[in-house]
């Protein structure tokens, strides 16, 4: 790692570890709160020195496609949105699962919906860990709370989406996004070459070589008997990315009678008042989910048999919470708490509503 030290924002820091990645393309349209990454891009012109392909395209539904054409190459390729845009690209992540294609996506959360507005929100929960687009379909899902873990987790998006040959979504929201920290970028990487990609990426569609014949790609396969074993396929790979790549963080938690679950910012959230439950004599820790899918069930059904109570602490309506009450699986309880419409809680309300809601029910 690099040992130079940067103050920036979190939009800024996913731009900056893509140009150091090494990765051949981004494809993206404006829109807040992620226009940053895309601003940060064409301010660097990595073109000029990595040779990093940036555009902007003409909409939403056109770069995800710019996505497929660039994955189907074996390139590493991105792109990023918020919310309204990321649901128009739903379409073309199907196609990217259902193609078997690697590429890297970043949501930075606004509220909604419907167009709502540019404040942050984590209401993009279902529609990314449930599937957004049509078919029996998963996205890698990384959730960053830090700009740290912004930058990180490129290079760990990518590297998954590689190894399952599956797109990795990094789902954040406006808070990581927009907020400034201090930050360890990574060191360079070169470009692969061309030869590089033919040797890693055998199913890519770089044309005839006197060793293989073109590949063919394509979701579209019209006998049933197939398709159906191509599903299976499918989820025979999430069943391994479930088995092995399981991410999450435990704090607090070995004396903890409650237990906060939170992701993202809203984790950071929690944080501060388990300081201030604990200042009052409350045993409290937290889980935090890193990956959201796959979803670390096992360690909160562990916690299950040991704590009163879980809070989930969500800016949405309660969305995560159902996959903690089936990690649970009804040995105590689960209650939410969150806020919607681009509120963020506070850690005073927070350990309010545990008091409320589980400590004094």
């Amino acid at each position: 790692m690099s040992q130079e030290i940067l103050l920036m924002k979190g939009n800024e820091a996913i731009a900056h570890a893509a140009i150091r990645y090494g990765v051949d393309g981004y494809f993206g349209y404006p829109i807040t709160p992620q226009s940053e990454i895309i601003e940060t891009l064409m301010d660097a012109a990595p073109w000029k020195t990595t040779g990093m392909v940036v555009l902007q395209a003409e909409s939403e539904i056109a770069s995800i496609n710019m996505v497929y054409g660039g994955a189907s190459c074996g390139k590493y390729v991105m792109t990023s949105s918020s919310s309204p845009g990321m649901s128009l690209m739903q379409e073309g992540i199907s196609y990217l699962a259902g193609s078997e294609l690697p590429c890297l996506l970043v949501n930075v959360q606004r509220g909604g919906p419907g167009l709502g507005t540019i404040q942050p929100s984590q209401a993009d929960y279902f529609q990314t860990v449930k599937g957004g687009g049509h078919g029996d379909y998963r996205l890698i899902t990384l959730a960053p709370n830090s700009v740290q873990e912004m930058a990180d987790f490129v290079a760990l998006g990518f590297e998954l989406a590689f190894k399952y040959r599956n797109p990795a979504m990094i789902l954040t929201d406006g808070v990581i996004g927009q907020m400034m920290e201090k930050v360890r970028l990574p060191e360079y990487r070169r470009r692969r070459t061309e030869q590089e990609i033919r040797q890693q990426c055998p199913w890519a569609t770089l044309g005839k070589t006197p060793d293989r014949e073109p590949n063919i790609i394509t979701s579209l396969e019209l006998d049933p008997e197939i398709e159906e074993q191509n599903n299976i396929r499918f989820q025979n790979k999430y069943r391994e990315v479930e088995k092995n790549e399981v991410r999450y963080e435990e704090i607090m938690c070995d004396d903890a009678d409650y237990i906060f679950v939170a992701f993202g910012s809203a984790s950071r959230i929690c944080q501060r008042a388990i300081d201030l439950a604990r200042e009052e004599g409350y045993k409290v820790g937290m889980i935090r989910p890193i990956t959201l899918w796959p979803y670390p069930y096992d360690i909160i059904n562990r916690y299950a048999d040991k704590v009163k109570g879980f809070l989930t602490v969500e800016m949405n309506a309660g969305q995560m919470v159902e996959d903690v009450r089936l990690g649970v699986n009804g040995k105590t309880k689960v209650e939410y708490y969150g806020r919607m419409g681009g509120i963020v809680p506070g850690p005073d309300e927070v350990l309010v509503a545990l008091k409320e809601k589980i400590i004094n029910a």
